[in-house]
């Protein structure tokens, strides 16, 4: 099993703290809240875009708690934040079992401090090595492949470069899974706002994961294998928008960056 880099640099932008710093997190630094500014001057809808997408990871969960899936595997989950993916689900399922994994060190810190528990597990992971997740013992010993798992892939596949064959990634998660798994992807896109588009990704290129935005159809076929459910693969605030929702992007859905779907494994 890989180790687990050590430290942190404060002085280079991180993705996880600057996401933080968008949703009105306190856990970020000067580096981060540069970068962030920067991408607001540029594109200002950048934080309730950030907003929009938590919402739309909460709605994903309940959905899927109400479907009756009880076990969560969330990839890149970054800092946590209010009501994250386990308390989430077990607002629906109360036996919900969730593993967050992420490879930052400052998200398994607090990760480790703030999500584990019964039921839940936080490991250290690279995306790019999808097997080395999925035969981790802490993993093994908190889901049960042979039933029925949501993989969350929320604002991370961006982050995965075509070199890094984000195909292959989608493969060998899906393969593992049994039939009625789901998996849910938001993903940042190229297909509005360029000036905001181009503006994040000189950004990215300085923080220590830089941004591989792509179009809708390379985002639609991240689900090749699975039958994508009802809308189909929107922007945010289009998926099943929720009465209690408060971030409006009605009259410009396109103002949320970033495409979003969910699909079940046959």
């Amino acid at each position: 099993m890989e180790r687990e880099p050590p430290g942190f640099d404060p002085h280079t932008p991180n993705v996880a703290r600057l996401y933080d710093y968008l949703l009105g997190g306190k856990d970020h630094f000067p580096a981060d809240r540069e970068a962030a500014e920067q991408i607001l001057r540029v594109a200002p809808e950048s934080r309730a875009a950030a907003r929009a997408n938590r919402a739309f990871l909460e709605r994903a969960v309940h959905e899927l708690a109400r479907a009756g899936v009880t076990q969560f595997l969330d990839l890149g989950t970054g800092l946590p934040t209010r009501r994250n993916v386990h308390e989430l689900a077990r607002e629906v399922t109360p036996g919900a079992r969730v593993v967050y994994v992420d490879h930052d060190p400052v998200v398994l810190v607090h990760a480790r401090a703030m999500l584990a528990g019964e039921g839940t597990a936080v490991v250290y992971g690279d995306l790019c090595k999808p097997l080395d997740i999925l035969r981790n013992p802490e993993v093994l010993r908190t889901l049960d492949f042979s039933r029925p798992v949501a993989v969350l892939l929320l604002a991370v596949m961006h982050f995965v470069s075509d070199a890094d064959d984000p195909g292959r990634i989608l493969a060998t998660l899906r393969e593992a899974m049994a039939p009625g798994s789901r998996l849910v992807i938001s993903h940042f896109t190229g297909d509005a706002r360029a000036a905001a588009v181009a503006k994040s990704v000189e950004v990215f290129r300085r923080t220590t994961s830089p941004l591989s935005p792509r179009g809708r159809e390379h985002v639609a076929a991240l689900f090749e294998g699975w039958d994508l459910d009802e809308p189909g693969l929107v922007w945010l605030p289009q998926w099943r928008p929720a009465p209690a929702d408060t971030i409006d992007f009605t009259d410009s859905p396109e103002s949320s960056l970033i495409l979003c779907g969910m699909g079940r494994k046959p």
